[in-house]
C-alpha cells in the first residue's frame, strides 16, 4: 500500500469525526496519535473552537506548531488554544496522555502539518518512518516547567493589534507558570513604552537575534541600551537608523551607554551597523566592549576617521572575520595603507568582502591588491559604485585570479564608460566589456564578473542595476 492512502484514510477519519463535534471530544481520549494532527488541521479550517480546545488538554505531542497553520494571526483560534492551555495549567497533575509543552506561534513548523496531511511528504516503503519521528521527539524530550510560548516579535504598529494583545495579557496573568519566548527581535517604530512593556513579558535571554530599524535619535538608542544589555545571549545584531542629537557635545555620554553594553554581549557573533555616525572617532570604544571574535562586521554608510581604521585593524575581536562590509565607508580622506592593513590582519578566514561606494580610486587600489590577493578563502568580493580605470580593473582581475574559491565577483562600470561630464556612454561600456572578456580568457580560468551600477544611471535609484555577466568558461564565450 502506499504511503498516500493511509494518509487520505487519516483525512477521512478526521472529517468524519467533526460531523459530530461532541462524539469527537469525547472520543479523544481513545484516539490513535496518528489522528490528533488531522483532527486538529480539520478543526482549524473549521473554526472547531471546542474542538480546538479540548485537543489541546489531550495533545500527545510535546510541541503544538500552532504557527505553522496561520498564514496571518487569529484571534478566535488563539483564544481557544489558550483556554485549553488554562485548563491544563490549571490540573495539579497533567493528563497521562497529554505531552504538551510548548505553544509555537512562530511561522514555522509547516513540515510537522505536511507530515500529517501527505501533501508535500515523500517516504520510500511506509508511513511508520513518519509516524515514528514525530513519536520518537514526542518521547526524548522531557517535560518541560514552566510552559513556553514561542512567538516572533516584529514590533512595527504605533499600537500592538488584538492578537499580540491578548496573548500578552493572558502571559502576564500568567507569568508565574509561563515563559514567553522569542528567538528574533524587530523593532521598527515602535514607542519606547510599549517596547519595554512588551520586553518585560519575554524571557530575554532567549533571543538570538535583535534588529533595531527606527528611525530613533541616538538618546533614544542609549535609553534601550539597558534592555539590549538583558539580551545576553544575542547572536546577531542590527542597528540602523540611528539620528544624532542636537546639540552633538552629548554625543560620546551616550556612546559610552550603548557601548558599555557590548561588555554582556558574550555570544555576539555578527554586528551589523547603518549609518552610525554616532562612533566617528570613537569606535575604539565600541571595539574595547566586543567580548567575543566576531564572524561578521558591517559598518555602513558612514565617516570613519583614520584613528577608527588603525583602531579597527588593531583589533583582536576582528581577526577571524568571514564577512566584513565597509560600504559607503568614504576611504577619500583616509591613508591608503590602513585598509591593506585590516585585510592583512582578517586574510587567513575572510570569505566576503563588499567595499560599494567608498571613494576607492586607483590608487587607493594600488595598495590594496597585494592584501587582498593574501585572502585566500575569498567567495564574494564587491568593489561597485567606485572609480577605477580599465588598468586598474586588469590589474584587480590578474590579482585575484589565484583565489581558488572567489566566485561571486561584481565590479564597478569602468571610468572609460563615461563621457567627461559623467554620462555613460553604451558603446563604450561595450568596448570595455569586450576587453575585460578578453583579460578573463587571457587568464585562462573559468570566471563570471558583473559590471554594476551604483546608483542606478536609469531612475537614480542606490541599488545595483546588473547587466548580463561576463563569462569565460573553458573557451567557451558568453
Amino acid at each position: 500500500m502506499s504511503v498516500q492512502n493511509p494518509l487520505r484514510l487519516l483525512n477521512l477519519a478526521g472529517k468524519s469525526l467533526l460531523t459530530n463535534e461532541a462524539l469527537a471530544i469525547s472520543a479523544l481520549e481513545y484516539l490513535p496519535i496518528e489522528l490528533f494532527p488531522q483532527l486538529f488541521m480539520e478543526a482549524f479550517c473549521g473554526r472547531h473552537r471546542k474542538t480546538l480546545k479540548a485537543l489541546v488538554q489531550a495533545w500527545p505531542f510535546v510541541r503544538l506548531p500552532l504557527g505553522g497553520l496561520m498564514q496571518t494571526p487569529h484571534l478566535g483560534i488563539l483564544q481557544a488554544v489558550l483556554d485549553g492551555l488554562d485548563v491544563l495549567l490549571a490540573q495539579k497533575d497533567q493528563p497521562k496522555r497529554c505531552k504538551l509543552q510548548v505553544l509555537d506561534l512562530r511561522n514555522s513548523g509547516q513540515d510537522f502539518w505536511r507530515m500529517w496531511s501527505g501533501s508535500k511528504i515523500h517516504v520510500s516503503s511506509s508511513s511508520s518512518m513518519a509516524l515514528g519521528a514525530v513519536d520518537s521527539l514526542r518521547e526524548a524530550e522531557k517535560p518541560l516547567a514552566p510552559f513556553e510560548v514561542f512567538i516572533e516579535l516584529h514590533l512595527k504598529e504605533r499600537s500592538m493589534d488584538g492578537f499580540l494583545a491578548y496573548l500578552l495579557k493572558w502571559v502576564e496573568e500568567r507569568k508565574a507558570s509561563i515563559h514567553l519566548c522569542c528567538k528574533k527581535l524587530s523593532i521598527l517604530s515602535f514607542p519606547m513604552e510599549n517596547i519595554m512593556k512588551v520586553l518585560s513579558m519575554v524571557q530575554l535571554d532567549c533571543i538570538q537575534e535583535v534588529h533595531v530599524n527606527c528611525t530613533w535619535y541616538l538618546p533614544t538608542l542609549a535609553m534601550f541600551a539597558p534592555l539590549l544589555g538583558q539580551i545576553n545571549k544575542v547572536q546577531r545584531l542590527f542597528i540602523s537608523h540611528i539620528h544624532l542629537p542636537s546639540p552633538k557635545e552629548q554625543v560620546n555620554q551616550h556612546v559610552v551607554k550603548i557601548t558599555s553594553q557590548f561588555l554582556r554581549l558574550h555570544h555576539l557573533r555578527d554586528l551589523h551597523l547603518e549609518s552610525p555616525f554616532y562612533l566617528e572617532g570613537c569606535l575604539d570604544q565600541m571595539l574595547r566592549c566586543l567580548m567575543t571574535p566576531l564572524d561578521t562586521l558591517t559598518i555602513t554608510r558612514c565617516l570613519l576617521t583614520d584613528s577608527d581604521l588603525t583602531h579597527l585593524s588593531q583589533s583582536p575581536k576582528v581577526s577571524q572575520l568571514k564577512g566584513l562590509n565597509l560600504s559607503g565607508v568614504t576611504m577619500t580622506y583616509s591613508s591608503p595603507e590602513l585598509l591593506p592593513a585590516l585585510l592583512e590582519k582578517v586574510s587567513a578566514t575572510l570569505q566576503e568582502l563588499y567595499l560599494e561606494q567608498c571613494g576607492i580610486r586607483d590608487f587607493h587600489l594600488e595598495f590594496l591588491l597585494p592584501a587582498l590577493s593574501l585572502c585566500i578563502q575569498l567567495t564574494s568580493f564587491s568593489l561597485c559604485g567606485n572609480f577605477l580605470s580599465m588598468a586598474t580593473m586588469e590589474k584587480m582581475l590578474r590579482h585575484t585570479s589565484g583565489l581558488p574559491s572567489l566566485s561571486g565577483e561584481l565590479y564597478t562600470v569602468p571610468q572609460e564608460s563615461f563621457s567627461s561630464q559623467g554620462i555613460i556612454q553604451t558603446s563604450r561600456l561595450a568596448q570595455c566589456r569586450t576587453e575585460l572578456l578578453e583579460i578573463l580568457k587571457d587568464l585562462g580560468r573559468p570566471r563570471t564578473i558583473w559590471i554594476c551600477f551604483t546608483p542606478c544611471p536609469h531612475c537614480g535609484d542606490n541599488t545595483f542595476c546588473h547587466p548580463e555577466p561576463i563569462i569565460y568558461s573553458n573557451n567557451t564565450l558568453a
